[in-house]
């Protein structure tokens, strides 16, 4: 009898207790379950994806737009797939102990601080791996003294909501196939919706405030100060064509109208050397008379001379000048910080405006996050007796 009481207080252990056992558990199972494995995974993410946008990341507002998904979409990989088998690969367990004692609550929480250490220890490598691959940080931030650790406060956070939405899931179903299967469609939600690539139409607006990403794009973009970097596309295209031509020509019909409205004087002398007006030249020649007869005369002679319906759509080359050469003229320097600063001035966005109020407000989304998916799979999982399958 006494050893029956001894059992059935293990069993009916309080619920702080409860956490710190499967805590512990936990502990064991990431050594001996090979849940390590994450830490290197998100190593090598970190690695290859600080290749592609070290070079513009917090430089200009393309690289820095680029930067700011990538960084979101590594956390939320990393929050993924932390949690998203834990719980349906061990749910006959969890239905077991749950009928002899296990408070689901104390099981969630567990696995919240948990799934926490964990999602800090890869921030931690993730921003030490972009550090040591070339992504140059701003030295100051805008809560600390440090811009790497203002945007690992970030990273922590995007991983975190993420590693309960998948956590959530993971209560929903019933095997790891199933989980798996799921995760790619909700990788690429996350992407297609974050708004950091394609322009969203109005209707998914809704969608993409569901998203973690649409969140993370804009926290990380705002911290990286993304209205005050310079534009470079403008830029870059017009250097690609700088061999290129600028031609300006005009139909006879065209330099007329512009002859009548005493627009362009290089219209008479195109005309002339090309034949047409060289009677209009014989004939005013050192005669005194204004401006307006002169055009007269001109359009007169046009339009009487056999050749005016064959010749009236033909293009007369006004100049012709190279592109790099115009450029060079007003001054290469000069051209491009006036085209990164226009162009910059038109893209500026208020959601990505570098103040605490606009971060602090994303930072307390992800906190709506963290607690509305852990309070589900709370929920979710009270409901495990009633799983017949």
């Amino acid at each position: 009898m006494a050893e029956n009481t001894a059992t059935r207080k293990i069993r009916h252990r309080g619920r702080f207790e409860q956490i710190g056992i499967y805590l512990v558990k936990f502990m064991r199972l990431f050594v001996y379950q090979n849940d390590w494995k994450v830490l290197p995974m998100s190593i090598v993410i970190a690695g290859l994806v600080s290749l592609v946008v070290r070079r513009d990341f917090f430089v200009t507002m393309e690289g820095t737009l680029k930067g700011a998904l990538a960084l979101s979409c590594i956390a939320i990989w990393n929050g993924f797939f932390n949690s998203i088998q834990v719980v349906c690969r061990e749910r006959e367990i969890i239905k077991r102990e749950h009928r002899s004692g296990l408070h689901i609550s104390s099981y969630i929480v567990s696995h919240m601080l948990y799934q926490a250490l964990l999602c800090l220890v890869q921030t931690v490598l993730t921003i030490y791996t972009c550090k040591m691959m070339g992504i140059k940080f701003p030295t100051e931030g805008l809560f600390t003294s440090w811009m790497m650790l203002d945007v690992g406060i970030t990273v922590f956070l995007i991983s975190y909501s993420a590693d309960m939405i998948s956590l959530w899931i993971s209560t929903l179903v019933h095997n790891t196939t199933t989980a798996m299967s799921i995760m790619p469609f909700i990788l690429i939600a996350q992407l297609v919706f974050s708004g950091g690539i394609f322009q969203l139409p109005a209707w998914s607006d809704g969608i993409s405030k569901l998203m973690i990403s649409h969140y993370g794009v804009r926290c990380i973009a705002a911290q990286a100060d993304y209205n005050n970097r310079p534009m470079v596309t403008a830029w870059n295209t017009l250097v690609k064509m700088e061999n290129n031509d600028i031609e300006v020509a005009y139909t006879l019909d065209e330099l007329m109208v512009m002859l009548k409205d005493d627009q362009e004087d290089a219209a008479v002398k195109l005309l002339s050397a090309d034949g047409v007006g060289q009677k209009i030249v014989e004939i005013l020649k050192g005669k005194n008379v204004d401006r307006e007869v002169i055009i007269n005369a001109i359009i007169d002679v046009i339009k009487s001379d056999p050749r005016y319906e064959e010749i009236k759509d033909k293009k007369f080359t006004i100049f012709k000048v190279k592109i790099k050469d115009v450029i060079d003229a007003i001054g290469r320097e000069k051209v491009r910080d006036y085209l990164q600063y226009k162009t910059a001035q038109v893209t500026q966005n208020p959601d990505y405006a570098m103040t605490e109020s606009n971060i602090l407000r994303m930072w307390l989304a992800f906190v709506a996050f963290i607690v509305m998916f852990s309070s589900l799979s709370i929920v979710c999982l009270e409901f495990i007796d009633k799983d017949k399958r």
